[in-house]
């Protein structure tokens, strides 16, 4: 008998558990994210060799491109993901491998969007990039 009673409070604090949480936050609104980069541009000469990063056009304040390791990249918005957008809110590239927020100077890891700062909860918007060719990225949201 006792038991039953248990049943959905157990049934109810398993499914919070096992909830997945959003690493993205209700401060930055969507938008549509369809890009296509040509590595051969000018503009993305850095992101050719592992290491390297550039900024492109795209998402609510730009995208900032990063290369992992000359196979695999990266893509983040530029919005700083705990605030809302504003005038001091994009992000730049700071020692070749940490995003800055010029708004209150905190910090998020280019390898994986995570903060760097203190008492921040939210990591960097990610971006999906596929390898279309040897000179072509296409980064999306979808």
């Amino acid at each position: 008998m006792m038991m039953k009673k248990f049943k959905p409070i157990i049934l109810f604090f398993l499914m919070l558990v096992n909830c997945e949480s959003d690493d993205q936050n209700n401060l930055l609104p969507y938008v549509l994210v369809n890009e296509t980069i040509n590595l051969s541009n000018p503009e993305f000469i850095n992101i050719q060799v592992s290491g390297g990063w550039a900024y492109a056009n795209g998402g609510i304040k730009g995208i900032v491109i990063y290369n992992v390791n000359g196979n695999s990249f990266k893509a983040y918005e530029r919005s700083c993901p705990h605030l809302l957008p504003s005038a001091c809110s994009r992000m730049t590239v700071e020692q070749s491998f940490k995003l800055k927020c010029p708004c209150d100077q905190s910090e998020f890891n280019i390898l994986n969007g995570t903060p760097l700062t203190p008492n921040i909860n939210y990591v960097a918007r990610e971006y999906k990039v596929t390898i279309i060719n040897a000179n072509t990225l296409k980064i999306t949201n979808f």
